[in-house]
């Protein structure tokens, strides 16, 4: 089994939404999307090529993993569910953490105006 680092390393923005849309629950690729469309108030869209590289790269990275067999509702048969590992809900703990800090520094150094920038 790999050493598992004592700190993770910074997900893209791209990672990072996919893993924050698995919170929820098991999902395949496209409620996948839908779900960061919603959870992002559509500020973040990914097309298909996006979003299955992603999920390559997370399940080569253990992040996230298959989950079982299941007869989908929608009956396609093709269709792949994936869920969160348990590195990967480590991983989008460490990043969401990660930018709360970024977060939290920029309101301590940005002006405060009323109404603007």
């Amino acid at each position: 089994m790999p050493r598992v680092p004592a700190e993770l390393p910074p997900l893209s923005p791209v990672l990072h939404h996919i893993l924050l849309a698995l919170l929820e629950g098991e999902r395949h690729g496209y409620a996948i999307m839908q779900a960061v469309e919603r959870i992002t108030d559509g500020a973040a869209r990914m097309g298909p090529g996006t979003l299955y590289g992603a999920i390559k790269r997370l399940l080569e990275s253990g992040l996230i993993e298959e989950a079982g067999e299941r007869t989908d509702p929608a009956g396609d048969e093709r269709r792949r569910y994936y869920r969160l590992s348990a590195l990967g809900r480590r991983a989008v703990r460490e990043e969401t953490a990660r930018l709360q800090r970024l977060v939290a520094f920029a309101h301590g150094h940005l002006p405060h105006t009323q109404g603007g920038a």
